[in-house]
């Protein structure tokens, strides 16, 4: 029960990382009916600036408590990747919404490897290491006994689920409550007749395109929280995985990436975990991977549509 106890916990602290990076991908897909495989660098990058901000903070004022660097240090990279993720709807999409749907997969790839590169020249391809500013004290979720561990969390993993909460249930309020919501969702219906009615189609646009981006910072801030690393690759699987997790619940349907990325999580934590005991380690973590993409390819094949199977809207 102790480890069943302790891959449910590593697979929810997974799976709310994986939703926050899926709500990027469906939101755009929601309205422009594309795929921006450049959204996994997009959080690479916000983990990599965060990292020199605390560098910037903590020697510039050394008794700065951990807390408030950090905070800082997000709200830093959220903003930059707002920024830079309206800039690559501007300079990478704009010009292909109506184009065949080969042309913007090839561009968003295309900015994906530009974003590598200018991360592995300014910051190196060296992995380096993220300051751990939260306690990582163990907390003792079971007891255990004398033949199993007790199930342990921290106060990182904590955090993570419980911004993660938050930040989606805010999202889905912005979309169903505000009139920012509204207009995306007239976009989404129909940009032409959106337009008719006062509403800016490019700045919705935009504005969706920012959103998604801020929240791929904020998960790449707390990944590398979680593992104490930030490298100029480390976006591209989970940037897949969260591409997974948004069609495993549904492409364009906010509750979809939500409960998709939950689900990934659980699976490949489960699977990674019982899998290394029942084949004593022969498979273990080294095999997580495989699990999010057979998950991929059962989906397609089974139920395209995914779990929810609807689209925040249908254009006409």
């Amino acid at each position: 029960m102790d480890t069943l106890i302790q891959q449910l916990l590593n697979g929810l602290v997974l799976g709310s990382l994986y939703s926050l990076i899926a709500l990027g991908y469906t939101m755009v897909y929601g309205i422009l009916r594309i795929i921006n495989f450049a959204h996994g660098d997009v959080l690479m990058m916000g983990a990599l600036i965060g990292l020199s901000v605390i560098h910037v903070l903590q020697s510039t004022f050394p008794g700065m408590p951990s807390l408030a660097v950090l905070i800082a240090a997000t709200v830093v990279a959220m903003i930059a990747c707002a920024l830079l993720a309206g800039l690559i709807e501007r300079v990478a999409y704009r010009r292909l919404r109506n184009a065949p749907r080969l042309a913007p997969l090839i561009s968003g790839l295309g900015v994906s490897l530009l974003l590598q590169t200018v991360a592995m020249l300014v910051w190196s391809r060296n992995p380096l290491s993220f300051p751990q500013l939260l306690p990582l004290d163990p907390i003792e979720v079971t007891q255990g006994d004398a033949t199993h561990a007790p199930a342990i969390t921290n106060l990182t993993a904590i955090a993570t689920v419980a911004i993660a909460i938050v930040v989606m249930g805010g999202l889905l309020l912005l979309v169903n409550r505000t009139r920012l919501g509204r207009a995306m969702r007239a976009v989404a219906e129909n940009p032409q007749v959106a337009s008719l009615m006062g509403i800016n189609p490019n700045a919705v646009i935009v504005l969706t395109f920012a959103i998604g981006g801020a929240l791929a910072a904020l998960a790449g801030i707390m990944m590398a929280s979680n593992y104490g690393s930030a490298h100029f690759y480390m976006g591209f699987l989970p940037g897949i995985k969260a591409f997974t997790a948004a069609v495993l619940g549904g492409i364009g349907n906010l509750k979809g990436a939500m409960l998709g990325g939950v689900l990934l999580g659980l699976i490949e934590s489960l699977g990674t975990g019982y899998m290394g005991e029942w084949t004593h380690g022969v498979f273990g973590s080294n095999y997580q991977d495989v699990f999010a993409f057979l998950v991929l390819i059962a989906v397609l094949v089974l139920r395209p549509s995914g779990l929810l199977g609807e689209r925040l809207a249908t254009r006409a």
